[in-house]
């Protein structure tokens, strides 16, 4: 397909989403509706294992449209936030673990849209925040929902109320990103965190990224049932059976994927 604002392209089992909307690749209609096409396609294609999403040039993303946020009132305002939750929500949910490459300035929407990847990477010279409230509004893409959970809501509650920016380093320090690295090699170090996630079987990656979502439901109860259920799902696979042989035989499995 032909995207507007999105780059895509496979390498090595790999989708690989580079947001190009300049200047600053702000997150505006066109880009939430090529991000969520770009989804479906890495989705259907068996050959795609997993997912990067970045951005162009000096930026991941550096926040929403501003100027469109002016012709807003308070029921457009909600469908624009229902809009971008559920994008968000079906990369949270995505049975392909999806690894955000934090290149740049990750601001706003830009980091309410890593928050919903499984993995953030980023370079030591981005800068992460939420400045919303400069503005007069609040963070509407699951901002408030993710952050808590990602610093604790302490630490979540105070970078919101005065719109600070951190650095890469400070980030990884409180939980935000796992790993930071010089912008020049951040790329390559993802794509050795995609390489050795594409080497495992493709179902027992997806039924992991079920059993780790069910984690955050409220009912801890709930998380355990289908830990059990996917695990023993997983057993039945073909993946599974060869996992365990090579094992035995001390031997490099040969995934199929079934």
């Amino acid at each position: 397909m032909a995207y507007t604002t999105v780059h895509y392209e496979v390498a090595d089992r790999v989708a690989w989403l580079v947001i190009n909307n300049p200047p600053a690749n702000a997150l505006n209609q066109a880009t939430l509706t090529d991000l969520g096409a770009a989804l479906d396609e890495a989705a259907k294609d068996d050959q795609v294992k997993a997912v990067v999403i970045t951005g162009e040039g000096r930026f991941f993303v550096a926040g929403a449209d501003i100027k469109q946020f002016t012709q807003l009132g308070e029921a457009e305002a909600q469908a624009l936030s229902e809009t971008g939750q559920a994008l968000f929500a079906r990369i949270e949910a995505f049975r392909k673990p999806v690894i955000a490459a934090i290149n740049g300035a990750c601001l706003g929407g830009g980091l309410e849209l890593a928050m919903a990847c499984h993995i953030r990477f980023a370079a030591a010279e981005a800068k992460l925040g939420l400045p919303e409230l400069n503005l007069g509004i609040i963070p509407g893409y699951g901002g408030t929902q993710r952050l808590p959970r990602l610093v604790g809501p302490g630490k979540a509650t105070q970078l919101m109320l005065t719109s600070d920016m951190i650095g890469g380093e400070e980030a990884q320090r409180i939980g935000l990103v796992e790993a930071v690295y010089p912008v020049e090699v951040l790329l390559d170090e993802v794509k050795k965190l995609a390489a050795a996630i594409t080497a495992k079987g493709q179902l027992a990656v997806a039924y992991t990224l079920e059993a780790i979502q069910a984690s955050f439901s409220e009912d801890h109860d709930a998380g355990y049932r289908t830990e059990a259920r996917v695990f023993g799902q997983v057993f039945g696979t073909e993946d599974a059976k060869e996992g365990i042989s090579a094992f035995i035989e001390k031997r490099k499995p040969e995934f199929s994927d079934r």
